[in-house]
Parts: C-alpha cells; sequence; structure tokens
C-alpha cells in the first residue's frame, strides 16, 4: 500500500473538438488513483478514474458528500455551483428521503405522460427549421431552445422568465476566475425567483412538477422550503444545459459519422441502443465535478488515502476504462450492455436521466425520420467548440439537407 506524493497540476483545459483529454487518459492508464491540485479551491484532492473504484467511491459510506459542504474544495469553477442544502450534497439515509419525493415524478407512467409535450415542442422546432430553407444551425434552432422548453414546461415557468433563466444558469458554469462575482449573484438571485415560485406553488398547486414535489409526501414527509427551492433550482438547471449540450453533441457525433446514421435511419429501432452507446462514448464535460470527502483511512487501487481528504472521480475515464470496455476508445453500439456512468452513479446518479433519455430518442427520432439527408455544412476543422465553461459542446452546429 502506497500513499503517492506526486500532485500533478490538473487544469482540465482541454476542449478540441470531442476527443478526449490527454491527461485524463493518462491518469486513468498510468496512475488510476492519484493525488491533483485543481484551478480553485483550498489543498490538493484524490482523483479516482477506473470503473470498478469509481464505484466504491459513490457507493460506500466511508466517502461523504456532505462531508464537504462549507469546504473551499478543489473545483473547476471560481465559485461552487452546488448549494448547500442541494440533494448533491447529502449522503443517504438523508438524501434517500429527498430521492424518493422527486423520483415520484420522474415514473415511467410520467415519462410517458411527457412524451407527448416533447414530441409536439419537437415537431414546433423541426417545423420552424425546415420554414427557413435548407440550411439551419443546429443548436439554435433545436439543442438550445428543446431541453429549455420542455423542462420549463414541465416546471412551468412563464415564459417571459425563461431567457433571463437560462442566462443566469450559463454564469453559474463559466469557469474564468474573472466571472466569481458574477456568478455568486446569479446564484442568488436564481435562489430568490425560486424561493418566491415554490411559495407560490405550495399555496395553490398546479399539475405541474414543481407543485407535485410541494405536494408529494413520503409518510408524512414533505419537503422544507428550502429543499423545494433548491431542488426546483436543480432541476431547472440539469434539466436543460446537459442536455442542450448532448443534443449538439451528439448531432455532431452522427453527422462525422454518415454510415451510423444511415443505419439508423433504415432500422430506427437500433436508436435506443445508439444513443446510450454515444452518452458512453462522448467526453461531455471537462474534468470533474462534485467531490467526497474520506471519513477513515481507505485503502483504494493499492494507494492509501487518509481520513479527511477529498477525493474526486471521473465519470468519462471510467466510461473509457479498458478493463469494464473492450476497445473503449471506440463507438460501438452493438458492444454488450455495460451501464456507463454519463449520468452519474449510486446514491447520485441523476435522477432526471429518463427525462433526458427521452428528449433525445424523441429528438433524434424525428430528426433523422424528417431530414433523411442531413449533413454538415461547414468541414469539421470550421466548427467552434465551447472553452469558456465545464460542458464541451459545438457553439454552432451547421447542418444542411
Amino acid at each position: 500500500m502506497e500513499n503517492t506524493e506526486t500532485v500533478r497540476s490538473c487544469p482540465f483545459d482541454f476542449a478540441h473538438q470531442l476527443e478526449f483529454d490527454p491527461q485524463l487518459k493518462e491518469l486513468l492508464t498510468t496512475a488510476p488513483v492519484s493525488r491533483i491540485r485543481m484551478p480553485y479551491g483550498e489543498g490538493d484532492a484524490w482523483l479516482v478514474t477506473r470503473y470498478e473504484d469509481v464505484r466504491t467511491v459513490t457507493t460506500d459510506r466511508r466517502f461523504s458528500r456532505s462531508a464537504v459542504t462549507g469546504r473551499d474544495f478543489p473545483r473547476m469553477t471560481p465559485e461552487p455551483i452546488v448549494q448547500d442544502e442541494a440533494i448533491n450534497l447529502m449522503d443517504p439515509p438523508a438524501s434517500s428521503r429527498l430521492r424518493s419525493l422527486v423520483a415520484k415524478s420522474f415514473t415511467a407512467r410520467r415519462i410517458d405522460a411527457m412524451r407527448v409535450g416533447t414530441q409536439r415542442i419537437v415537431d414546433r422546432l423541426l417545423d420552424t427549421m425546415e420554414d427557413g430553407g435548407t440550411t439551419a444551425d443546429f443548436m439554435a434552432a433545436v439543442a438550445a431552445p428543446l431541453p429549455l422548453v420542455t423542462i420549463c414546461e414541465v416546471l412551468d415557468i412563464p415564459e417571459p422568465d425563461r431567457p433571463w433563466l437560462r442566462a443566469h444558469a450559463l454564469t453559474m458554469m463559466n469557469v474564468g476566475a474573472a466571472g466569481k462575482e458574477d456568478a455568486v449573484r446569479a446564484k442568488a438571485e436564481l435562489r430568490a425567483y425560486f424561493g418566491e415560485l415554490t411559495a407560490r406553488r405550495r399555496r395553490s398547486p398546479g399539475e405541474d412538477l414543481i407543485s407535485t414535489l410541494a405536494t408529494a409526501r413520503d409518510g408524512d414527509e414533505l419537503l422544507g422550503d428550502d429543499e423545494l427551492t433548491v431542488m426546483a433550482m436543480v432541476l431547472l438547471i440539469t434539466g436543460q444545459d446537459t442536455t442542450t449540450y448532448q443534443l449538439g453533441n451528439i448531432a455532431y457525433s452522427l453527422l462525422v459519422r454518415p454510415e451510423l446514421t444511415r443505419t439508423l435511419r433504415d432500422s430506427p429501432e437500433r436508436l435506443p441502443r445508439t444513443l446510450e452507446e454515444l452518452l458512453r462514448h462522448i467526453p461531455f464535460r471537462k474534468g470533474v465535478g462534485i467531490p467526497r470527502v474520506a471519513l477513515v483511512d481507505v485503502e483504494l487501487g493499492g494507494v492509501s488515502i487518509p481520513a479527511g481528504d477529498v477525493v474526486h472521480v471521473s465519470y468519462l475515464t471510467a466510461n473509457r476504462d479498458a478493463e469494464k470496455f473492450e476497445r473503449p476508445d471506440d463507438l460501438d453500439p452493438d458492444r454488450p450492455s455495460i451501464p456507463h456512468m454519463t449520468f452519474g452513479w449510486g446514491a447520485h446518479h441523476c435522477l432526471g436521466a429518463p427525462l433526458a433519455t427521452m428528449e433525445l430518442e424523441t429528438a433524434f427520432s424525428s430528426l433523422l425520420r424528417r431530414f433523411p439527408h442531413l449533413r454538415l455544412d461547414a468541414p469539421v476543422e470550421d466548427i467552434r467548440w465551447n472553452t469558456t465553461s465545464i460542458w464541451r459542446y459545438p457553439l454552432a452546429l451547421p447542418v444542411t439537407w
């Protein structure tokens, strides 16, 4: 057992198209449990990269998310994106209570009910795209509006408020140090907005998801006011941004693989499995997210992690671990079905994953059916990619049909 002293500086700023971060790849293959120093926060952290080790950290009670609360933990952004009361910073059993209340809103029956509305939104967006001529920017026409409109309709957010909310969410994701004051202000203003909105829904509930959460019971338990406010914020932010970026990334990945696109057009039943493989394969973000703290001394991968140390995991590297996935860098929709970690794992697996998956399936099944000759309208090297936030995605995706 060793306690390696080498500390690697990890800016995690690689953002070339959708190529895999070479530093993460090197850590996965040469130092799967290693010490890292990140752009913001106090001190160093451990980074765990192998699939099975990531599974251990995300499910073993010796590692705690709630112990991160109040700490200036090593991170990617100048201001932590997460709120102290958020479910993201809870451990079981506290998080289990919240998750069971929220999960009632994402049952298969409710997702099926949402599918009709999502299909209507997709049809409207594709109609507008088609009416505009024979070229469009897929990001502006579909990827940006679809998840925002979907989650805002699910939450029943008034239409005039939506652009303001999206702008605030984007401000919180920026990685530049100069944006710290803006991020702090955006976070506070979003919180105030949702505090007011959730209070109104609690007084006079409707059919929307916030009302469902406001009135959902687990035995005698209701969500507290702060819990409800923060949960609504989490749903808005995670319910739009990540899906927008994955819509863009998946569209790009398909458009640069015309044979795969042809296969999906000819055999639409292969789409769900192909989307799962795309979600595994695409490095959808930079670096790492919210860490955990080791509550006791733990040995992991032959390395000793002392109690009190901050531990990050990489879902990106877990998805590319050759010990779990044969030929991990190949995109192979026919590979054996092994769960990917793009939606997280364990007690913090994304509760909205069924909604995101349904949106992706609805968007791409409709796109492939209605635009059989869709192709990129610019050389691959001319497509510009986001570099200013934690997310990786094309800023614009010119297409023609």
